[in-house]
């Protein structure tokens, strides 16, 4: 199946939630590192990394790939989620980028100073 196949609706519907989960945790990346950077110390930061912890721990389930991704196939979607927007290297490298970006976040929020609010 090409990106221009038309998918099922149980599958574009999972790439739909896929994409909810995908940009949420890109939410929750970017709010860690603002966090890292202003010392904001607040209930959302610790949403976010727990969100963050759990996609980790989803990655460690799926040996480094989505768990989704074996569903999506079996849906009828054989596109990788990154490769609906990154060109295939990219979105090989993505995984692993995002993981030590959000890694070093993480870090970061943890060794620096924090003020509430």
């Amino acid at each position: 199946m090409t990106t221009g196949s038309v998918l099922t609706r149980k599958a574009a519907t999972l790439r739909l939630v896929h994409a909810g989960i995908a940009a949420a945790e890109l939410g929750s990346l970017g709010y860690v590192w603002a966090c890292a950077v202003t010392g904001r110390r607040d209930r959302l930061l610790a949403v976010c990394v727990g969100a963050l912890a759990g996609e980790g721990a989803a990655l460690v389930i799926g040996r480094g790939n989505c768990p989704l991704g074996p569903l999506q196939r079996r849906w009828g979607d054989s596109v990788p989620l990154f490769e609906l927007v990154l060109p295939p290297r990219a979105a090989k490298a993505a995984v692993p980028v995002l993981t030590a970006v959000a890694m070093a976040g993480i870090a970061a929020v943890a060794v620096r100073p924090g003020r509430s609010g």
